[in-house]
């Protein structure tokens, strides 16, 4: 410890073969029952917060920055592979330049009642396909005082590698699930004592800032897809709509930023 690696072929580098390759990761993140997490931080949230590794992949210069994790890799017999950063380029498909992978068992999701226990705000993210936004929403529910999120079936992987990165390392740290069927789910989310509310432009919306001024007690924001926004079936099932107060020609927000708003004015106080 560590192996050192000069061929990018070497068939111990399974994990961290064809990352470019859309195909090859959906195939070996999701069904392989393993996540790929980058970078220093990524890493130690992961590991904090119990996640086990399988396998790490780290640049010559990191040996010394990721001393404590390599030791402790070699003590439960996780393999750590280093190699020149033209063979990890090789492996990879990219210029790792945040140093290092991890290759990380994916834990079983908790339950709905487990997620949802003690919570009194909840983001659901309903059918958001870019990384990218998953990961901000994460993000932003870490930072702004969000309990939990909820993903349908239909969302992305927030255990994704593009998703982790965005969230900081976040989605390791917010309770979060599947909530499946949807809108389905939303019957489940009122027994638990939710009010479901439904962020979206609607003539019978309530203002942001209206709703926060006497808000529920417990409260389930479901955030839209990127275009489409959200479904008709879903605005049926809600108890109510939201929507941000805008000034301008501009009606609407990212999705990512309209949660990050939301969840500061509803944020327990």
């Amino acid at each position: 410890m560590p192996i050192t690696i000069t061929d990018p072929g070497d068939e111990r580098l399974r994990d961290f073969v064809g990352l470019t390759d859309v195909k090859m990761r959906r195939l070996l993140e999701p069904a392989g029952g393993l996540y790929l997490a980058e970078s220093e931080k990524v890493i130690r949230r992961a590991l904090s917060t119990g996640h086990e590794p399988r396998a790490f992949l780290m640049g010559e210069r990191w040996l010394t920055d990721l001393a404590d994790i390599v030791e402790e890799a070699e003590a439960k017999g996780v393999p750590v592979y280093t190699g020149t950063a033209e063979v990890i380029e090789g492996i990879t498909g990219y210029n790792l330049h945040r140093g290092a992978l991890a290759s990380m068992h994916r834990p079983q999701l908790p339950s709905l009642a487990q997620v949802l226990d003690g919570a009194r705000r909840v983001l659901v993210i309903e059918d958001v396909v870019d990384h990218t936004n998953v990961g901000a929403v994460f993000r932003s529910a870490a930072a702004l005082g969000t309990d939990a999120v909820l993903v349908t079936p239909r969302c992305a992987d927030p255990l994704y590698r593009r998703a982790i990165r965005v969230s900081m390392g976040t989605v390791f740290q917010v309770p979060w699930t599947r909530i499946d069927p949807w809108p389905g789910g939303i019957e489940a989310l009122r027994e638990a004592g939710f009010t479901v509310a439904a962020l979206a432009l609607a003539p019978d919306a309530v203002g942001l800032d209206e709703l926060s001024a006497d808000p529920p007690e417990r409260l389930a924001l479901v955030l839209g897809t990127e275009g489409d926004g959200l479904a008709r079936r879903t605005l049926g099932q809600v108890d109510l709509t939201v929507t941000i107060p805008m000034t301008g020609v501009v009606d609407s927000l990212n999705v990512a930023a309209a949660g990050a708003v939301a969840a500061w004015e509803l944020r327990v106080r």
